[in-house]
């Protein structure tokens, strides 16, 4: 997210009240302001953001716009198969909601939903590639199709892929027009955002009383919408994600370049490794390549190289390199962000345990762009005391599962992440995975973007 266009917003400096107080600048609390304000016109609602609305994950993100399709199997596990569908069918909705949004509102995001396309690179991904198809077509949820060998390299501009699949409910984004374009929407809601305005600490015995360095904030309501951050905010929370980097690149302008590979739509492109390469190109001809599941950070702490360039920059160039290997283009940089990783690679929204009147939503798992739509209808919802599908709904009853205390979970990570790259890395030569490897990535399959 550059500083150009950027309208800086002044901090708290003095104690005010507000029916809700929002912790976090990003998608999730944006949404949710948002979302607040068109159920309820008369809600005083503030938000407070420790830095610049957008300069977490929300700002930095790849820009794809993917849905819960891919996740449906996990979707049905944990909330029932009724619930399962009516997520995948909100979430495919919600592309075109967010694109709605954004042209009633004026929000320059380059927002183009021309759908999603998933890959194979071997022959090992080429044989999973459609397995989680077959539950969506037996509730007849399924949007995708397999691609001809012309189309997957016209949609993706690559000819490294052995096969894809399209569903044209995906698309791309700018991430930071997006978030500096709803804060301002929401601005003009008459919503409070006060900007390096950073919460020290909150108490809720009745009213909720948020401090921060040089104010205070007396509200009914609390949100977290802190993602990443929630655990070092909210100890109890350290075992429910796990911090790991999605790192990317991008590169100058080329839109010649993209012409010539017909790489001009706005579709976003993944390929089926668990620790996925994904990429998108962008309306002044760059085209941006990222990588998850790279360093997994110990006890959740957020640390520098977070908001840093990319120390797997290296890697990031031979991935771009074997997509694009005609390309000649420089990188014009490389950054990284924290992904709030959940044992079942889904959200959660709940209360916390005996406060009712504090809220929180996190664990997206790399996969937010759309999904934090979803969080503001859950949060809003539940803010407001609101009997419907979004408080009725599993995904809104708070965190179910855990991952081990430390140094377990840290060493166990780093161990199933050795293992998979092995067995990615042999699966692009044709060799059979070592069994040991097999069985320590099993226990992270659900983590992927999609379920295999």
């Amino acid at each position: 997210m550059t500083t150009e266009g950027r309208e800086l917003r002044a901090p708290l400096t003095k104690s005010i009240h507000a029916d809700v107080c929002i912790v976090g600048g990003g998608y999730t609390g944006l949404w949710t302001a948002i979302k607040l304000r068109q159920k309820s016109s008369d809600l005083d609602i503030v938000i407070i953001e420790k830095d610049l609305c957008g300069q977490g994950a929300s700002g930095r993100n790849g820009g794809c716009m993917l849905t819960f399709s891919s996740k449906f199997r996990s979707l049905e596990a944990h909330f029932g198969l009724t619930e399962a569908i009516r997520l995948v069918k909100a979430s495919e909705n919600a592309v075109l909601a967010i694109h709605e949004f954004c042209l009633r509102h004026g929000i320059d995001a380059e927002v183009r939903p021309h759908g999603a396309v998933y890959t194979a690179t071997n022959n090992a991904q080429q044989a999973v590639l459609q397995q989680p198809l077959t539950a969506l077509k037996q509730q007849q949820l399924n949007h995708w199709t397999e691609l001809n060998a012309a189309d997957l390299v016209a949609l993706t501009g690559s000819t490294r892929h052995l096969a894809g699949i399209f569903s044209p409910h995906g698309g791309t984004v700018h991430p930071g027009k997006l978030v500096r374009g709803l804060a301002q929407v929401a601005q003009n809601m008459g919503i409070r955002i006060f900007e390096h305005t950073e919460m020290e600490n909150f108490s809720s015995t009745g009213t909720v009383q948020i401090n921060t360095p040089k104010g205070r904030i007396n509200a009914k309501k609390l949100i977290l919408a802190t993602n990443a951050w929630t655990p070092r905010l909210i100890p109890q929370f350290n075992r429910a994600v796990v911090l790991v980097s999605s790192d990317m690149l991008i590169t100058d302008e080329q839109v010649d370049t993209l012409q010539h590979q017909w790489f001009t739509k706005g579709t976003a492109v993944a390929d089926s490794r668990l620790f996925v390469h994904y990429y998108r190109n962008s309306q002044s001809g760059r085209i941006m390549l990222g990588k998850g599941g790279n360093y997994f950070s110990y006890a959740n702490r957020m640390l520098p190289l977070f908001d840093q360039p990319s120390r797997f920059e290296s890697m990031l160039n031979t991935a771009f390199k074997s997509f694009f290997p005609h390309v000649d283009s420089k990188m014009s940089r490389s950054w990284t962000g924290a992904s709030d990783r959940s044992v079942s690679g889904l959200p959660f929204f709940g209360h916390l345990p005996q406060q009712n009147n504090v809220l929180y939503g996190f664990g997206y798992s790399g996969n937010g762009v759309v999904q934090s739509f979803l969080g503001g209808e859950f949060l809003s919802s539940m803010v407001l005391g609101l009997d419907d599908e979004w408080t009725r709904s599993g995904m809104a009853q708070g965190v179910k599962h855990f991952f081990p205390p430390e140094p377990l979970c840290t060493l166990g990570a780093r161990l199933i992440r050795h293992s998979v790259l092995r067995i990615e890395n042999r699966e692009e030569t044709d060799l059979r995975p070592f069994w040991f490897d097999k069985k320590l990535a099993s226990l992270a399959v659900s983590a992927g973007k999609v379920d295999k």
